[in-house]
Formats: C-alpha cells, structure tokens, sequence
C-alpha cells in the first residue's frame, strides 16, 4: 500500500508536514519523514583511465584485507613501491579500451545507474515515494559511506542493501557489507540495516540467465558447442576455510543446465582474473578455453553469471584475453552472452528479491 507523507511521518512529527516535531522548540532541528532507503552496491570504478586515478582505485581495491589478506608488513611494501608503480598502466589501457567515452565513465557505471533507474520506477510504482533507491560502489565513487548518509539525511531510517553479487564470497558481498558498516560504527543515529543474502539459486535469477543464453544463442551463426560458464576466481585457500563461494557457483551451474534442459557436458565451469602465486580454484577460464580448442571444440560460448553488469573483467578479459587464447588454440567462433544488465527479467529478478527482504518494512 502506497502511503501518504502524512501516514509516514516520524512518530510525533507535525501533520502538516513542516518538518517540525509537534510540541518541539522553534530552534529543533527539522527531521524529515520516515522513509525505507534501497542501495544497489557494486564492485568501484577509477574515475578515469589515468595512472592516479587507477593508481587511487587499485590502491583502495588491493589494500582491502578481504581481497588480500596477507599481512600488511609483508604486503604494503610490495603493493605501493612494485605492484602501484607498474599496474595502472597495464589496468588504464584495458579500460581505455571498454570506456564509455560518451559519459567519460566506465561501463559498470553506466549500467549501475541505469539498474538503480529501473530498480526505483518498479519500488516507485509498488511504494510511491515511501521508498528511495540508490547506488553505491565500493571502491571509487559513489562512495558507500556518502550514499548511507545521504539516504540518512533523507529520512532512511531503514536501508537494504544489496550486494549485487549472486554467489557470495568474502571479497565481494562480506567486504561490501563490512563498508556499510564502517560507515554505522561513525553515525550518532544508525539506521536499522539488512543486508540482502546471496541469490545463486534464485528462480528467477536463473530464468534470466536462461534466457540470456538462449538470446545469444539464437542470435549466434554458428551454434556453440559448448558453454563455459566463467566466475571470477579466489584462492583455493578461501574454500577450505569456509567460503561457499565455489560451492555457490558449481550449484548455479546446474541450476542453469536444468533450466535450459540440457545435459552432460554442455556447460562447463571455469574461473578467471587469477591475482599473485598461490593456487586459486579452477579450472582457469583461459586455460580451459585453450583446452576445448585442442579438443576439437571450435565453437563456444562464454557466461559470466557471477558478474550483475559488464565490466573489465568481461568486456575486455572475456571479450580479448579469453577469446584470444581459445582461437589461438584453434578455436573458430566465440560468442559471449553478456551480464543481465538492464534485461527486464533481471530487473524483475532484481525486484522480487527487494520485495522479499523488505517484508514488515513497507
């Protein structure tokens, strides 16, 4: 049920809608109405694609514990006089090339912005105005920290917030989380928090992938031969101490086969952007792709269902290196079926799911 400004006024506030609480002094501060706040969090982007933007963005993504978590005495040293001096260039140059010049910002901006549109006409229509939506990211801009407080001093007293991450891992949904709440631990007046749960195996999630599958398929000349389902990696490690990260992805694997009804070996399970020495989950997608090649395989199809919007690591990793390395080996034709984005059944999936988490709030 939508509400008017009066139904939703903080307790005590003035009906009338002044701002004031009733039987305040004239010199209270005024307290704007009582609203329910929803903010769409994804992974950052650098400003722009020079070394000190890149620099300040790979600073803040590589210094985070839940990324890496060696020791900072061990890591510091290496990460800001060899990794921070050399890195950016190599990170400016794959993103020169994916950069939307048109709004001079990245990809994952553009299509953040454009879900966080569609995601607040859906609540809008559902709620009116009881419910504000935003976005933030956590590395760059918008910051996490001015996106909480600017729903705060808007009258959020409650706030979702979703990690736009399908399967959870530690260095994505928990460090997104543990920002949010950094940003409480500095308020005088917190507002009550939810953190939306992983949604690997959300119904209508993997609807959506389905048929994203069957949109490039259809649209592909060559019909692949087979799927690689290709999910950002993490260290080996992280799996035996807990993270059900891999566990998430092999499942949404199989929940995707089903929805498709296919069967055997028509989609198969790969991880990409390996990052320093030690060993990471596998098979590694590039390698993997190289593989299939060798095999005989010479037409394929790449998913990346860990990955809500394009970004550099499907739009220049998937779309350049991965492609490269499987018709290098042989290979013929690649077709890459793009991240949900803005599709209508991920905007529908995306909704269900804020539907659910906001029950009792609105």
């Amino acid at each position: 049920m939508t509400t008017t400004p009066q139904d939703s006024a903080h307790p005590g506030m003035d009906p009338a809608g002044s701002g004031r609480l009733a039987h305040a002094p004239d010199d209270h501060p005024s307290i704007p109405r009582a609203r329910v706040g929803v903010v769409l969090v994804n992974l950052g982007t650098p400003d722009a694609t020079d070394y000190w933007s890149m620099r300040r963005y790979l600073g803040e993504f590589l210094s985070d514990k839940r990324v890496v978590d060696y020791p900072s005495w061990k890591w510091q040293p290496l990460l800001q006089l060899i990794i921070l001096s050399r890195r950016p260039f190599k990170s400016g140059e794959a993103y020169r090339g994916i950069w939307n010049t048109e709004k001079d910002e990245s990809p994952l901006l553009t299509i953040t912005r454009e879900q966080t549109r569609r995601v607040a006409d859906g609540l809008a229509a559902r709620h009116g105005d009881e419910v504000m939506v935003d976005f933030a990211m956590r590395y760059g801009n918008p910051s996490t920290d001015s996106v909480l407080r600017r729903l705060q001093d808007a009258g959020c007293e409650k706030i979702l917030f979703f990690p736009l991450y399908p399967q959870y891992a530690s260095p994505t949904t928990a460090t997104a989380n543990d920002h949010a709440f950094r940003t409480l631990m500095k308020l005088k007046w917190q507002p009550a928090i939810r953190t939306v749960p992983a949604y690997f195996d959300h119904p209508q999630y993997i609807q959506a992938l389905a048929g994203s599958v069957r949109d490039a398929y259809g649209a592909a000349e060559t019909p692949p031969e087979v799927l690689v389902a290709s999910y950002h990696g993490v260290p080996k490690r992280f799996l035996m101490e807990g993270d059900p990260y891999h566990c998430q992805c092999q499942k949404t694997t199989r929940l995707l086969r089903e929805a498709l009804g296919w069967k055997g070996d028509a989609i198969q399970t790969a991880f990409q952007s390996k990052f320093g020495p030690e060993e990471w989950v596998g098979p590694a997608t590039v390698e993997h792709v190289a593989e299939l090649a060798r095999q005989g395989k010479k037409h394929i199809a790449v998913v990346s269902p860990a990955f809500s919007a394009d970004c550099v690591e499907t739009l220049e990793e998937i779309q350049e290196e991965i492609r490269d390395a499987f018709l290098e080996a042989g290979g013929e034709t690649f077709t890459y079926v793009p991240c949900l984005n803005t599709r209508d059944d991920h905007i529908a999936a995306l909704l269900s799911i804020i539907d659910n988490e906001l029950q009792g709030w609105v």
